[in-house]
């Protein structure tokens, strides 16, 4: 019995992509700054540009909020060679719009943290 207590709890906490999908797929700007670096390169629609981590929770809910999603499917996935690195790309609908969703990750003192997020109509 006390080994299937980390084992519940491993499967109950899913993947930090997943978790940022999650995010992504529901609109919630500020779950997904939980995974932001102190610095961020957002880029929504050729506004492209390189924010603080509060800020680059505003952008990004500024978006959500012009553009509500409906779903959101991750599309592609990958881990660099080092594993020090991943990505994801996704197709967003949203606002009755269709959008193309980068999100790179890199690892640093532990647990990934997002680098860029890029979003681009499709």
């Amino acid at each position: 019995a006390v080994l299937l207590v980390p084992t519940i709890a491993f499967f109950n906490n899913p993947p930090v992509m997943d978790r940022i999908s999650a995010a992504i797929k529901s609109g919630n700007a500020t779950e997904l700054g939980k995974y932001f670096d102190a610095s961020d390169e957002i880029s929504i629609l050729d506004n492209e540009d390189i924010y603080d981590k509060g800020e680059a929770v505003r952008v990004v809910q500024s978006f959500f909020d012009q553009y509500k999603p409906v779903s959101y499917v991750q599309a592609h996935k990958g881990v660099s060679k080092s594993a020090d690195s991943e990505y994801s790309i996704g197709d967003l609908e949203a606002g009755s719009k269709s959008f193309r969703v980068y999100v790179y990750m890199k690892k640093g003192n532990g647990s990934p943290l997002i680098q860029e997020v890029r979003i681009d109509q499709k």
